[in-house]
């Protein structure tokens, strides 16, 4: 559902945009992304059926599986719903093997950063933090990279697939915050640094290859300071696997669970349905709360259609939790 979405998405580049526009015949490509079927988004669940989830869920401890759907209401881009623009995601090896690439990638990124630093969590997101403890959540798993789970007040947090705060080094592994690389490219690059407004807007709406900041093949990015290595984002690009010990730390908050609740995620992609077929498998009850199709629609429990933030909410009123009271992140 696009009401109540917060003006044009950010498109930071995150792991989804190509280095170019793609020849004609490839559109084979693994995992376009774009708009699906407008008839398959809008459906609503009843409140006798939100209410019979709850009511699955209730009484044991519920791990929660989160995706980008979650993160729309805070004016961030998912990639599947009816008016998706359409993409191409950067492989893994596009970004390491193509210095155009790399170019193109924070070039699109340093555009969108700033808008991408100021989305903050929304309903759904306060919510889930809320619910935390009359829910009995042992913690989320999320597939998003934007934090704003941590800032919610939920914990623990898994960031399956990295985090877009930080970039790392592929040589020497060190870490470094995107603020102060951000503020590096902009010194770097005065031309796109006196244009980022406008250059922004282009880049929100723009599929893959049309924005003009895309066909920035003279955009200069910084080796890492310390070793001269290759610096990459900290998250995970379609090609390149998530970490093995976040994967163990995920299918060990499972583990300790005797619920999946899947929450704004399409599964679409492996990384987040083997958590539902690792619950289905193991016979533990899987809700999923999601607008538009998911891939392991025919094995839920229950399935509800919906905005996230709704869902949680009748959930919360049904507990008599505060949605409006006042919760402070961690730091």
């Amino acid at each position: 559902m696009s009401a109540g979405r917060a003006g044009p998405a950010a498109d930071v580049g995150r792991w989804f945009s190509t280095g170019a526009r793609e020849p004609a015949h490839a559109h084979v490509r693994e995992h376009p992304w774009g708009p699906d079927d407008p008839s398959l988004y809008g459906l609503l669940s009843t409140p006798e059926e939100v209410l019979h989830a709850l009511d699955l869920l209730r009484g044991r401890p519920v791990a929660v599986l989160t995706g980008a759907g979650l993160s729309t209401e805070s004016g961030l881009p998912d990639y599947r719903g009816p008016k998706a623009v359409p993409r191409t995601p950067m492989t893994y090896q596009e970004f390491v093997g193509s210095d155009l690439s790399r170019r193109r990638y924070w070039a699109r990124s340093t555009v969108g950063w700033t808008q991408f630093g100021k989305a903050l969590p929304n309903r759904g997101h306060r919510l889930l933090a809320r619910l935390a403890a009359p829910m009995d959540l042992t913690g989320v798993i999320t597939q998003n990279v934007d934090r704003l789970h941590e800032q919610a007040g939920s914990a623990p947090v898994v960031d399956l697939h990295g985090r877009l705060d930080l970039v790392r080094c592929l040589d020497c592994d060190r870490t470094i915050g995107r603020h102060s690389l951000h503020a590096r490219l902009l010194e770097m690059n005065p031309d796109i640094a006196e244009r980022l407004e406008e250059l922004a807007r282009d880049a929100a709406q723009a599929p893959d290859g049309d924005a003009e900041v895309d066909r920035t093949s003279r955009f200069r990015y910084p080796p890492c300071s310390l070793c001269g290595g290759m610096l990459k984002p900290d998250v995970v690009f379609f090609g390149e696997s998530a970490r093995r010990e976040v994967v163990a730390d995920a299918f060990a908050l499972l583990d300790r669970s005797a619920a999946l609740l899947v929450l704004g995620s399409s599964l679409t992609v492996m990384s987040g349905l083997r958590f539902a077929r690792r619950a289905i498998a193991e016979g533990k009850p899987l809700v999923i709360v999601n607008d538009g199709p998911t891939r392991a629609d025919d094995r839920a429990s229950v399935r509800l259609h919906g905005r996230v933030s709704d869902v949680l909410g009748a959930w919360a009123l049904e507990l008599g939790v505060d949605e409006h009271h006042h919760h402070s992140a961690p730091a």
